[in-house]
């Protein structure tokens, strides 16, 4: 276990927990959070043992309320020779995962806070959880997060939310897409695990390979996508996972993965 005053990280089996350590200021995101979730995504990609990366907040209160206003303006200022924000660059480093991450909502997920959850592949959370994008209200918006958000929600909820600034549930969230779970609180770890079990027993490399197929045939068009993924199942086949799966299927026993 790696514990920080803002974020911890830790191994429980092959899940890769990071889990934001704030929750006297509702887990809001400023430097530390940011380079601690990073550090977290590139730890687990480095160990071979990790299939799944678990992203939450500390406490009931809160999985993220969005940026640390607590010095105004402080959290919008940048270094204006940089193109660069390390906010984006944690997005970026989320969408080019090969490993699937999940995130445990478990309290209020505002501004910031929906950035973190977009960037996962999978989400639960708590039915008492609140959501929103209430930087308008604030006089400043919600640019990053929306480079995620468009391509999960519809569109007239993305600018219903955005430019009224108006908080919705989870059950709202789930109808939109943004999350595939929504339980009682006193479930969620149980139905987090769940979801763990099944990808953990699966094979890594055919998730690894799969998640970056996905991510490069999201922008192109059906006769792009296709001729590009016939070459990729192709390949896939050639691992050692595809040959031990198809073993596996024909002895009528579990495989054992290699993750090669």
């Amino acid at each position: 276990m790696t514990d920080t005053s803002s974020v911890v990280r830790e191994k429980r089996g092959q899940a890769y927990w990071i889990t934001i350590n704030r929750p006297d200021k509702r887990n809001a995101i400023n430097t530390d959070v940011v380079a601690g979730i990073a550090r977290g995504y590139r730890e687990a990609h480095d160990d071979k043992d990790v299939r799944v990366i678990v992203l939450t907040g500390a406490g009931d209160k809160a999985f993220c309320a969005g940026a640390d206003l607590q010095n105004s303006g402080a959290a919008f200022a940048m270094d204006f020779s940089r193109p660069n924000v390390d906010y984006a660059d944690l997005l970026r480093l989320s969408q080019d995962a090969t490993k699937p991450a999940i995130a445990r909502v478990g309290g209020v997920c505002m501004a910031g806070g929906m950035g973190l959850l977009c960037m996962t592949d999978m989400a639960v959370a708590a039915d008492h959880v609140v959501f929103g994008l209430p930087e308008v209200k604030v006089g400043v918006f919600p640019m990053q997060v929306l480079s995620l958000l468009q391509s999960i929600a519809p569109k007239r909820l993305v600018s219903e939310w955005a430019l009224t600034g108006e908080p919705f549930d989870a059950h709202a969230a789930k109808e939109a897409g943004l999350l595939n779970y929504v339980v009682p609180a006193a479930e969620l770890d149980a139905k987090v695990d769940w979801l763990v079990s099944r990808i953990v027993d699966k094979s890594p490399t055919a998730i690894r390979r799969g998640k970056y197929a996905m991510r490069a045939i999201a922008s192109m068009s059906f006769d792009e996508s296709i001729a590009y993924t016939e070459g990729q199942i192709a390949l896939l086949a050639m691992t050692e996972d595809a040959k031990e799966g198809l073993r596996a299927f024909s002895e009528k026993r579990k495989p054992s993965w290699t993750g090669r």
